[in-house]
């Protein structure tokens, strides 16, 4: 079954409780990124957790290995669900970050996971700007495996990218897919996006939703749509 994790991505507080005021009584997994969590600091998180919601600390680390785990080991401490760092980081640093995650965790640590290329990332861009060769596909896998060999839990990804890292690391790897839009919505900055329905048949463990929601009108209709074009066979 493929989960749906909101984006909260707001400045500060003040937009994100007025936000989450329209979703009374419903337990949310929501992901907080770097603008909300540079802005307000871990006290976000302890907000968040008061109400009942499971969370996704997204801040893609990627340092040398030492800073990693240290980093890790203090955003085990805060009872997140979900943090992630970035694989172009290599396995050392993968392994570290894990080390750090179980070292700080109260309880059941948090799902580890990599970034593989971000969403905005086109093939061209890939090969030509950042000097990695190869198509993107084949560049995902690679960092996919090499993820997997780290012992973490799974990937973020681009939808059309699941089926093929499925393949490489099994059906139990976690993938979780950003640029998901409704049929209708405009594509903002991102490039390799897809719609929910498209999202659950290719396997996405979880789509990461932001605009088609957080910009709605009616942001709670939405998210139902969602829920409930996720769960049609």
């Amino acid at each position: 079954m493929t989960e749906v994790i909101i984006a909260l991505d707001f400045p500060d507080k003040q937009e994100v409780e007025n936000f989450l005021k329209k979703f009374p009584q419903e337990s949310l997994y929501v992901k907080v990124g770097m603008e909300l969590f540079y802005k307000e600091g871990p006290g976000i998180i302890t907000f968040l957790k008061e109400q009942g919601h499971r969370i996704f600390l997204d801040l893609k680390l990627h340092d040398i290995p030492n800073t990693v785990k240290s980093a890790m080991r203090n955003l085990a401490s805060l009872g997140v669900d979900m943090v992630n760092v970035h694989a172009a980081g290599g396995r050392k640093m993968m392994e570290a970050a894990l080390e750090g995650l179980e070292a700080g965790a109260i309880g059941e640590r948090p799902l580890l996971i990599a970034v593989t290329q971000l969403t905005s990332t086109t093939e061209a861009m890939m090969n030509e700007e950042l000097r990695i060769h190869g198509s993107l596909q084949e560049v995902v896998n690679g960092y996919a495996y090499s993820t997997k060999e780290s012992g973490l839990d799974g990937v973020v990804c681009s939808v059309h990218e699941v089926e093929k890292i499925r393949q490489v690391c099994g059906s139990e790897f976690v993938t979780v897919t950003p640029g998901i839009r409704l049929a209708d919505d405009q594509a903002d900055d991102q490039v390799r996006i897809a719609t929910p329905k498209v999202a659950r048949k290719a396997g996405s463990s979880y789509i990461v939703v932001g605009r088609s929601i957080t910009r709605a009108e009616k942001p709670y209709e939405v998210y139902q749509h969602i829920q409930e074009e996720l769960g049609e066979e």
